[in-house]
């Protein structure tokens, strides 16, 4: 729960280009954490946070994808 609650902290970290109140990054993050992504061989990011290590791959992603870096 603590990791969820950190990613949901990097993510309304993020300079999305939204108007502040107007992004729900709860609401991405659950949607994200679901997607199959290329970065990850097609596996979904949720998948990857039962251990440390994986909750710290996925908060990778996300910083990347802040950066506009292509994983």
């Amino acid at each position: 729960m603590i990791g969820l609650m950190t990613l949901v902290g990097e993510v309304e970290a993020m300079n999305l280009g939204v108007v502040p109140g107007e992004f729900n990054a709860a609401k991405w993050l659950g949607s994200w954490l679901i997607s199959l992504l290329p970065a990850l061989g097609g596996a979904t990011p949720s998948s990857y946070l039962d251990t440390m290590l994986g909750q710290e791959l996925v908060a990778s992603l996300i910083a990347m994808a802040e950066s506009g870096a292509y994983a």
